[in-house]
């Protein structure tokens, strides 16, 4: 990555649509949406109609929106190709970065003359305002793993030529291209080889010409914003959800952790529509699904590039797939003054090396007894007598540091070990200690744990067979 780029006033970074107005750094954290489901899955349709796509270009980039300057485009990685072609559909030749952006421009942030004053903050169609969402993805073909790290939009960093500010500022200063420097720098110069930005009317397009998506809403969802026209009512349970609904759903934001919370519903969200994205039936919906991308999507990836990704993403298991969030803490209340996300630098070092194939050796694995591990016990079984026999069993084995957190809402039919933190050896060691559930990679559990064991009705059927056996043994 080149350090000798700047951003400042007096070199603007052009932009084809209206300037926004100089952002506002609101008191309350704003309501945040996800458009992972635009990048990743959209993605992944991309190779279901690869002859379509493929006849009109392999080299071009005919989803690109924005113009980048010669200085811009340097920013992204062009060491080597990232796909080449075989004899049947492109292919990763090497580990590729791909960074998401999500952006929400209202019409009080635009300076445009003819813009309609509808007597609230209406929705923009424009990439250039502030990211709601900075999603880095690695897909990496030798290991067949596809990694996600969720970056806080509140995360303090340095953009160059404007100081210290929030990270979701680099898109209003300079478009992907400074956001990508941005990112790169705060994550020790791991390199950035393409960038995908969408806008918050594509989610709502997307997920209604997927035909819904199904999620289990946790708890009863209610809030109003009558400036924004935000109406948000949803209701306990298992649901599939319209487009409208899945952006309630996530913008909601009466939530203990803040954004954090909402990048939690994030990645529960993101398995959801992989999973919906990759089932034969979506193949019926190809039509709907282009539309939406073609006018919703802003990237420097070629067609051969997005096909390649797509066979890929289609082809990567359930437990391939990590979801990470970048390692930090809040600074501030959120009410009396401006809320950061504060980087926790030695942990992001550690992240980047193990998940991001940066500068990683084997002797630089940090070896770590198991039985120290922070576990947290999510029961979702309403069976207290199940918890406490998960807690005695650990304690057995020499787990010392277990604590009871907060109950699942959705009832789970296998136990989930989340590794909170991206430690999945640990993970797969509890698993192998019990002898249920399955490893998943990603922040939806306990913040506070290293890992969060989410218990299912397999550990109560186990227990049962268990008090059985006993009492065979007693006759």
């Amino acid at each position: 990555m080149s350090k000798n780029k700047t951003y400042s006033k007096s070199q603007p970074v052009k932009q084809k649509q209206s300037s926004p107005k100089k952002p506002k750094i609101p008191k309350k954290m704003r309501g945040s949406w996800i458009l992972i489901g635009l990048g990743l899955t959209g993605v992944a349709l991309v190779s279901a109609t690869a002859g379509a796509l493929l006849a009109v270009s392999l080299s071009s980039t005919p989803l690109r929106q924005a113009n980048l300057s010669p200085q811009e485009e340097a920013v992204f990685n062009q060491d080597e190709t990232i796909s080449y072609k075989n004899l049947h559909l492109p292919e990763l030749s090497r580990p590729v970065n791909i960074l998401i952006l999500g952006t929400k421009v209202l019409t009080s942030e635009v300076e445009d003359p003819k813009q309609e004053d509808l007597g609230y903050h209406a929705l923009v169609n424009s990439f250039h305002g502030l990211t709601d969402t900075m999603l880095l993805l690695r897909f990496e073909p030798n290991q067949e793993k596809l990694t996600l790290l969720s970056i806080p939009r509140d995360t303090q960093t340095l953009i160059e030529g404007h100081g210290l500010k929030k990270i979701n500022e680099a898109n209003y200063y300079g478009g992907p291209a400074l956001t990508a420097e941005t990112v790169s720098n705060l994550l020790n110069g791991v390199p950035i080889d393409r960038y995908v930005r969408v806008n918050v009317q594509g989610v709502e397009k997307l997920i209604d010409a997927l035909g819904g998506v199904k999620v289990y809403v946790p708890k009863d969802m209610k809030y109003q914003d009558d400036s924004q026209h935000l109406y948000i009512n949803l209701k306990k349970g298992e649901q599939r959800l319209n487009g409208e609904q899945a952006v309630q759903f996530l913008r909601f934001r009466y939530d203990e952790f803040g954004d954090i919370g909402r990048i939690q519903r994030q990645q529960i969200l993101i398995r959801a529509l992989i999973e919906q994205a990759l089932k034969p039936q979506t193949l019926l919906r190809i039509p709907d699904i282009l539309s939406v991308i073609q006018s919703n999507i802003d990237t420097n990836l070629t067609v051969e590039e997005l096909v390649a990704l797509a066979g890929f993403a289609g082809q990567t298991q359930r437990s391939k797939i990590q979801m990470l969030m970048l390692p930090g803490g809040f600074s501030g209340d959120g009410k009396h003054e401006i809320s950061y996300w504060i980087p926790y630098n030695r942990q992001i070092q550690t992240m980047v090396a193990q998940h991001f194939d940066h500068g990683y050796t084997e002797t630089q694995q940090i070896e770590r007894d198991p039985t120290s591990l922070r576990i947290a016990i999510q029961d979702s079984t309403d069976d207290p007598e199940a918890v406490q026999a998960m807690v005695h069993y650990l304690q057995e084995k020499g787990y010392r540091r277990i604590y009871l957190g907060d109950s699942w809402a959705e009832p789970l039919k296998v136990t989930r070990i989340i590794a909170q933190k991206g430690d999945d050896s640990g993970a797969a060691e509890v698993r192998a200690t019990l002898g249920v559930g399955e490893v998943l990679v990603e922040s939806t559990g306990n913040l506070a744990s290293d890992l969060t064991i989410q218990l299912g009705k397999d550990w109560q059927e186990k227990q049962q067979m268990n008090l059985e056996l006993e009492e065979q043994q007693h006759f």
